[in-house]
């Protein structure tokens, strides 16, 4: 279902002051600046917009396909992404936040683009930071986790910079001024990572 964005507006306003959501609403925007709501979505590119009322589900499944709940495959990498968080000093919520966004949870992930495994590793940045083997859990959310600790330092410790240039890259901050490129993934991208990193922290 496609619908105007002041259409949408209305509905969920009038969704959210009433309390009521009988389904788990879904969402993405495509490139022509549509916006798509669904109660069954049936691409991987929706995501939860408004959850039902008894709490919905953690992800935003295909329709057709068994999917676990993210927190559930977050769980079974708490301890590996605490210990790689902990060696590089970050804050092991902004690595799930990473993880979440970038694959969720699934070490075998690869992009159009070419990027591979949990945190999505472009070739010549798994190259960069000695990652061998991408499809590794290990060794992908090492090299995302060091590369993540680069961007921060680069980008002094600005979340929403590093943020940025670990989706566009860091050459695409810098050329507009230390700026969030306007590019419509990247926007995206920055609120979704930190609405994570948000959770995950609170969850703590």
């Amino acid at each position: 279902m496609t619908l105007p964005k002041r259409l949408q507006f209305l509905m969920l306003l009038g969704l959210c002051l009433s309390g009521q959501v009988a389904a788990n609403i879904y969402t993405y925007t495509s490139e022509d600046g549509t916006v798509h709501l669904s109660n069954t979505p049936t691409d991987r590119r929706y995501t939860v917009l408004l959850r039902e009322k008894n709490g919905g589900t953690d992800s935003a499944p295909v329709a057709g396909k068994k999917t676990m709940p993210l927190l559930a495959k977050k769980a079974n990498y708490d301890r590996l992404v605490d210990d790689i968080a902990r060696s590089h000093g970050l804050d092991s919520a902004l690595l799930h936040a990473v993880i979440s966004v970038e694959s969720r949870y699934n070490p075998k992930a690869v992009s159009p683009k070419g990027a591979a495994g949990m945190m999505q590793l472009m070739p010549m940045t798994a190259r960069r930071y000695g990652v061998a083997d991408s499809f590794d859990p290990a060794q992908n959310i090492d090299g995302g986790a060091r590369y993540l600790r680069d961007l921060l330092a680069m980008f002094d410790n600005d979340l929403n910079l590093a943020i940025a240039a670990y989706n566009a890259g860091e050459n695409a901050v810098a050329k507009y001024g230390n700026r969030i490129p306007p590019y419509r993934e990247t926007t995206n991208y920055v609120p979704k990572v930190l609405g994570y990193y948000r959770q995950y922290q609170a969850r703590k």
